[in-house]
């Protein structure tokens, strides 16, 4: 079988995990993640796919191929705010940045910044997204605050949900 019609086999299916993987982060959208599989089984497939591996395996293989990315991706994302000071002298990216319009674009910015995203959040949400911040995994975060793993992915789940609508506005 060649690339191009093995894509076109798994091409549905792989945009459905694009889709339900999309909320994950911030920084891609569905199409970053189908384009991401898509070089993922390129590649396997330049490499010698063996004949007897099924389509179900192929498209797993590339959903955990977009997992890992993720994760990898995510751990080298820092967040900062326009707010906090970035030298010795008390400058803020706000201050530095040489923006045309001020009004508009910084409006963007600052609807972005974690503090404003902060001020709508719980007490448990603004804990959770601190120490997720700080690097820890969901486990571990769960264990700080003395609640499961799962609960720490739906409040997880609702800061997300709160940054988009705030955004959005």
């Amino acid at each position: 079988m060649d690339f191009q019609t093995l894509s076109k086999k798994v091409s549905p299916k792989l945009k459905r995990i694009a889709t339900r993987h999309k909320d994950y982060v911030s920084f891609v959208d569905e199409e970053d993640l189908y384009q991401e599989m898509l070089i993922h089984l390129w590649n396997n497939f330049k490499d010698g796919v063996p004949s007897d591996i099924n389509e179900a395996y192929i498209v797993r293989g590339c959903e955990f191929h977009i997992l890992n990315y993720l994760r990898k991706t995510k751990e080298n994302i820092k967040i900062l705010s326009l707010e906090t000071p970035i030298n010795e002298d008390g400058d803020t990216l706000k201050d530095i940045l040489s923006i045309e319009n001020e009004n508009d674009s910084l409006d963007i910015y600052e609807r972005l910044s974690v503090e404003e995203i902060k001020k709508d959040l719980s007490k448990k949400e603004k804990k959770t997204l601190s120490l997720l911040l700080e690097g820890y995994t969901l486990r571990e975060v769960g264990r700080k605050l003395g609640v499961s793993h799962v609960r720490i992915v739906k409040l997880k789940q609702g800061i997300i949900k709160k940054w988009r609508a705030k955004v959005k506005r």
